[in-house]
């Protein structure tokens, strides 16, 4: 019982420590939510320009269009990590309600690990995009022709915050599921067997 106690007290630390790297990545989430809100405020005011200068100035627009995209792209990716903090992207939950909570922990677990490797290969290929616009200075195919390491560059940075956050959610799904069954083992006396509520053996 002394052993499954100590094994678990690494484990519960570790969970510990997670949970204040996660608590400082929310942090840092939350005020950049605040800079997605700004630039969906700012998509629709330039979209609301655009329609206006067209049909009551009569002006051409080359910049509106492409400005909006830029910045929604952005607040969509760059959100996407507090999001998945909150869990709150779609999902199916049709099955859930006929598991067991420790089985539902196992199956959000193994689904994190997937949606890490997903999301891991996402933010790479996107970074790859990034250097190739970079480096070769791409730009858009319009008139204004803005340099497409611009929305490429958001979509690296929100898919890496996203990755990382998924790190965390299944270390800590990890630590938690160890620290589970440590405690059921200590529950257990030196033969092996689980005390009833009566004081004799299961």
């Amino acid at each position: 019982m002394s052993g499954a106690v100590a094994s678990a007290e690494p484990v519960a630390a570790r969970s510990r420590a997670l949970r204040r790297l996660d608590a400082l990545l929310q942090a840092v989430s939350r005020l950049l939510m605040v800079v997605c809100m700004l630039a969906l405020v700012g998509a629709a005011l330039v979209l609301s320009y655009s329609v206006f200068a067209r049909h009551v100035l009569k002006l051409a627009t080359d910049w509106q269009d492409e400005a909006a995209v830029f910045m929604l792209v952005g607040a969509t990716f760059v959100s996407a990590a507090h999001v998945q903090h909150l869990r709150g992207h779609i999902g199916i939950e049709a099955i859930t309600t006929l598991l067991s909570p420790r089985v539902n922990r196992v199956r959000r677990w193994v689904v994190d690990i997937f949606t890490l490797a997903f999301c891991g290969f996402f933010a790479w290929k996107s970074w790859t995009l990034f250097w190739e616009a970079y480096v070769d200075g791409q730009t858009s195919s319009s008139t204004w022709g803005p340099p497409l390491s611009i929305p490429y560059g958001l979509m690296a940075f929100g898919m890496t915050l996203l990755s990382v956050q998924l790190l965390l959610q299944v270390a800590i799904g990890a630590c938690e599921m160890k620290a589970g069954v440590a405690g059921h083992s200590g529950n257990a006396d030196a033969g092996g067997h689980t005390p009833d509520r009566t004081g004799g053996h299961a």
